[in-house]
């Protein structure tokens, strides 16, 4: 019996991370139930319009990452109870940029209100110095400048958390954090850097002011995170 499961066919380059990506779509909606039966190598072949070492390496990558195993003689299954082995760099990077938002506002709300209950003389110094860094390469306008400067900003209002596991995950988030603002800025015109925003998150932090801190947070990433769900909708 064929698959109700659909995909859609590729037309781009990266084919292997590109069926990966829809299969993992199709695994966190639930269209596919963790023990079932995903399609077979023909079906997948067919609907992505693509070869079947492709299809094999994109399974190949979901095994390894502990999602999906095979059954010799019985086909590929979704793991009942997964236990995911993939790095979360590795994850991130097949992440959309809506998600990576998203997932960065989650965690930066709540950065933002510790940073501003332990944050210390050191920290606000090394704050000051990425904000003022990233404002001065924006005036060069030296966009690799003011990218690295914005997230090495924010990667310290994560250390002012005083959280190792926050700062080891913002860690590693802001590498894939980096790829997504380089996406954003290549429409200059619609990008806002929102300089105001950043230096009222910084005083807020300064002042110790935890709601502040929030509300600023908020006014610097909610902006983005509704543009990208209007662009993300479809036509």
């Amino acid at each position: 019996m064929k698959s109700k499961v659909t995909f859609q066919a590729l037309n781009r380059h990266k084919l292997v991370d590109d069926v990966v990506i829809q299969l993992q779509k199709k695994i966190s909606s639930g269209d596919i139930q963790y023990g079932e039966k995903i399609p077979t190598e023909p079906e997948l072949m067919e609907q992505f319009g693509v070869g079947r070492s492709t299809i094999r390496e994109a399974v190949r990558v979901l095994v390894h990452a502990g999602l999906l195993e095979k059954r010799q003689g019985f086909g590929t299954y979704l793991i009942s109870n997964p236990i995911i082995q993939e790095p979360l760099s590795h994850r991130l990077r097949r992440a959309e940029i809506l998600e990576v938002y998203e997932v960065r506002r989650m965690l930066e709300l709540e950065i933002a209100k510790l940073a501003a209950e332990r944050r210390d003389d050191e920290d606000l110094r090394t704050m000051r110095e990425h904000l003022d860094t990233r404002l001065q390469a924006l005036e060069r306008d030296d966009m690799s400048g003011y990218l690295k400067a914005d997230i090495a900003f924010h990667l310290s209002v994560a250390m002012a958390s005083k959280n190792g596991v926050v700062v080891d995950l913002y860690r590693t988030f802001s590498s894939e954090l980096l790829e997504a603002l380089n996406k954003l800025v290549m429409d200059r015109e619609a990008h806002d850097p929102h300089n105001a925003y950043h230096e009222h998150l910084y005083q807020a932090i300064k002042a110790q002011d935890a709601a502040a801190a929030v509300h600023w947070t908020l006014q610097n990433l909610d902006g983005t995170v509704a543009l990208l769900k209007q662009s993300a909708e479809p036509d």
